[in-house]
C-alpha cells in the first residue's frame, strides 16, 4: 500500500508518501511563515487561499520525488481536524476529490495522533508503551501511549499551550513572528541567573500544565524592565528555563508514576533544544529512552499524516465519502485502528 498524505491544519503545506514495504518515500512543505510574519501571526484567510495556491503542484512534486503517478497511489490521507477550519477544508476537498476521480479510499486522520506518531518514521521507532509529551503552538499534552489509538491524557494545559506562550512573550520582546525558534536563540544569549519566573503548577500533585501566569509575570517584566539588548535576552533565557523546568518537573513525574521504558517529545516546541537536553536527562536517570521526530517533522508536515493515515487505512477505515472537518477534535475520542 501507498498512502498520500496531504497536511493543511495551520500554515504550512505538506505532502508526503509512504509505503508499506519501502517507508517514507519522498515529502513536500511549504510554509507560509513569511507571509504571515508580517501581521505577527496566521491571518486564517490568507492561510486557506495560500494552500488552494500550494496543495496541487506540491502533491505532483512529491510523486515527481518518488517517481510515481497518481494511478500508484493505493489511499488518500488528509488532516481532519483540529485546526482552522478553512485550512482543513482545503486538505479535505483536494483528498475527497483525487479519492473520487482515482477510485481510492480516503481517510481524515487526527493532527494530533499524527505528531504523537512521527517518531515511528524514524530508524529506531519507540517500543510501545511510551511516554509522549506533545507541545505545539495550540496544545500542551502529557499522554500515555499504550499503542495506536490507545492513549491515556495524564496531562494538559488548563490555559495557553506552551508553543502560543513562546510566541506570545517573542513578540512582548520585539522578536519577528515566528516568535519561538527566534526566542530560543536570543536565550541563548542570556544571563540564566537575572530573571527567575515562576515553575507553574509544579508545586501540587498531578501533570496539568498552566502557562497564563508565567505569561503574565513575562509581561509585567517587561514593563518594568530595561529595553536594552542585554536584558530583554536574560528575558527570554528566564522564560525558557520556567518551560524547560516544568515539562522537566511533569516528565520525571509522569515516569516514575507509569514507569514507562520511552520518552517521546514531538510538536514544534519539541524542536527546542534546551527542552530536548534537558529531557533526555530526565529520561536517562529514570532508565528510559529519548525519542524525538527529525526536526523537520516536528512542525507540522506531510509524513506523519501519510504514515497515520497508513495505520488507519490498512486495517480497513476510511471516509464515507462526505467532506468532512473537526476543528476542535478532543484526543480521548481515538480508537485503535480497525474499531
Amino acid at each position: 500500500m501507498i498512502v498520500l498524505g496531504i497536511e493543511s491544519s495551520c500554515d504550512e503545506t505538506g505532502i508526503a508518501l509512504y509505503s508499506a514495504d519501502q517507508g517514507l518515500l519522498a515529502h513536500q512543505l511549504h510554509s507560509q511563515a513569511d507571509m504571515h510574519a508580517v501581521y505577527g501571526g496566521v491571518v486564517p484567510e490568507l492561510a486557506s487561499r495560500d494552500h488552494v495556491r500550494r496543495v496541487l503542484p506540491l502533491i505532483d512534486a512529491t510523486l515527481a520525488e518518488a517517481g510515481i503517478t497518481r494511478a500508484d497511489v493505493d489511499g488518500i490521507a488528509y488532516t481532519r481536524g483540529p485546526g482552522l477550519a478553512g485550512a482543513l477544508l482545503v486538505g479535505a476537498s483536494v483528498a475527497s476529490s483525487l479519492g473520487w476521480a482515482l477510485e481510492r479510499p480516503v481517510l481524515g486522520v487526527h493532527h494530533m495522533e499524527a505528531h504523537l506518531l512521527a517518531p515511528m518514521l524514524e530508524p529506531e521507532p519507540p517500543a510501545f508503551p511510551f511516554l509522549a509529551l506533545l507541545v505545539s503552538g495550540g496544545h500542551t499534552l502529557l499522554v500515555l501511549v499504550a499503542g495506536i489509538g490507545r492513549y491515556r491524557i495524564l496531562g494538559e494545559s488548563l490555559d495557553d499551550a506552551a508553543g502560543e506562550a513562546f510566541d506570545k512573550t517573542a513578540k512582548l520582546l520585539g522578536l519577528p513572528y515566528p516568535g519561538g525558534p527566534q526566542l530560543e536563540r536570543l536565550a541563548a544569549e542570556g544571563d540564566p541567573d537575572r530573571f527567575r519566573f515562576p515553575r507553574p503548577m509544579t508545586d501540587r500533585p498531578g501533570f496539568d500544565f498552566s502557562f497564563s501566569g508565567l505569561k503574565t509575570a513575562v509581561v509585567n517584566t517587561v514593563r518594568n524592565a530595561d529595553e536594552d539588548d542585554e536584558t530583554r535576552a536574560a528575558i527570554a533565557r528566564g522564560f525558557q528555563d520556567a518551560v524547560v523546568d516544568t515539562f522537566a518537573i511533569k516528565m520525571r513525574r509522569a515516569l516514575e508514576h507509569t514507569g514507562a521504558g520511552h520518552v517521546v517529545v514531538a510538536g514544534g516546541v519539541g524542536a527546542n533544544q534546551a527542552l530536548r537536553d534537558r529531557l533526555r536527562e530526565i529520561a536517562e536517570d529514570n532508565g528510559a529512552r529519548v525519542a524525538y521526530p527529525r526536526l523537520a517533522f516536528c512542525t507540522d508536515n506531510g509524513a506523519m499524516i501519510a504514515y497515520t493515515g497508513y495505520c488507519r487505512l490498512s486495517a480497513g477505515e476510511q471516509d464515507s465519502g462526505r467532506v468532512d472537518v473537526r476543528p476542535r477534535w478532543p484526543m480521548d475520542e481515538m480508537k485503535p485502528p480497525g474499531e
